[in-house]
Parts: C-alpha cells; structure tokens; sequence
C-alpha cells in the first residue's frame, strides 16, 4: 500500500487549521503531519518535516504565504504548496503561483474537492482556475516571445506538450520511455532556454503557443 500523503497545514487563524484537519482526517490516504500559524514558521516546519503537500495562507502576519513560498524555493524543498484563500483577486493569487505555488483553492472549498487537489498536485499537477491562468498567459505573452520556442529541441517540445497536459515527471517519463532523471534534466533544459521560473510558467506558455501534448 502507498504511503499516505503528508500534509502541513499554514495558516494564522486556529479555526481554519482546525477546520482543515477535520476535513483530512477521514482520508485514508492523506495524513497532516504538523501545523504553523505564520510564513515563517511554516518554513521551519516544512524544513523539519518535509511534508509532501503544504496547504498555505496568503495574508498571515509576519511572513506571508508568498515570502514562505520564495523562502522554500531558496531552500529546495520539495513540498508542492497549494494555496489556501478567501482572496479571489489576481492580484493575490497570480503572485502567489509565480513564487512557485502549484495551484490553489478557496478556503470554502468542498471536503471531496480539497482531498482531490491534494492529491493532484502531489501527483505533480498544477491547478488553475481559468481567469487566472488567462491573466498569466497575458502577462507571459509580454514577456516571453515565440522566437524563443525556436531553441527546443524536438524532444523538448514533447516534454513541455506533457507538462502543459499537467504531467508529472513520472508520468512523462513514462509516456516517452525515458528515466526521470532525464526528464528533469529536459525540463530544467526548457526552463533555461525560454527564460521561465517553473513548471508552472512552462505549461502556460505551451498552451500560448499551442504546444500540445
């Protein structure tokens, strides 16, 4: 049987970690590991944890969940972080995906539905809502040209259609018979070459440039 995925919860309101273990508890395959009421404490608990999935506020005093985000990113650390938030503002929610989040939902969000997207983006699927991602791919449309598509090579261009279809590196790797070592090594090539921070980055400018899978 597989491990169940573990789970750090980072928010600074108590009722809404409470709220979230409650919903969680009932999965078989999901376990919360550790809980953190700021940014930074969520870094330090990521780091002595190593959870697979991080669940984290935006706005939280001291260190918010975008600073948390970067800090992770600094250190390496693995956890996929999906954002948890009452703030539907793309001014919110973009800045926080480019900081490296793999997706997010509503604090709202149905019991079934959080359970889902924990498990998505540790399969290593990004979760977008689409006003959101249309406010991304502009912004990459400013910033990223075609011209850069013209370095891929052919194997490149495969790899980055998988991951614009949500793939994983294991899924890709699978698809295309490669090691996974090889495919973060193409996917690390990719993000060079075209100038993006992430997988995320990656995947919308697949779509903007109608690289498919």
């Amino acid at each position: 049987m597989a491990e169940p995925i573990k789970v750090l919860l980072v928010d600074d309101h108590q009722v809404v970690r409470r709220g979230l273990r409650t919903f969680l508890e009932v999965q078989e395959d999901i376990v919360v590991v550790g809980e953190a009421a700021d940014g930074a404490e969520g870094v330090a608990r990521a780091e002595e944890l190593r959870p697979d999935v991080v669940l984290m506020d935006v706005k939280m005093p001291g260190m918010d969940g975008i600073d948390a985000l970067r800090r992770l990113r600094e250190l390496d650390n693995p956890a996929r972080v999906l954002i948890v938030t009452s703030f539907t503002e793309q001014r919110t929610v973009v800045p926080a995906l480019r900081a490296g989040a793999a997706g997010y939902v509503y604090k709202d969000v149905d019991p079934d539905a959080l359970a889902g997207a924990i498990r998505s983006v540790h399969a290593g699927h990004i979760l977008l809502q689409p006003e959101v991602a249309g406010a991304l791919l502009s912004q990459e449309e400013a910033n990223s040209g075609q011209g850069r598509g013209s370095s891929l090579t052919e194997r490149e261009r495969e790899v980055l259609g998988l991951i614009a279809d949500g793939r994983s590196n294991r899924e890709i790797a699978r698809a295309l018979v490669l090691s996974e070592k090889t495919v973060k090594t193409h996917v690390s090539n990719i993000l060079m070459k075209l100038d993006l921070a992430d997988r995320t980055q990656a995947a919308l400018w697949a779509v903007r440039h109608g690289v498919a899978g």
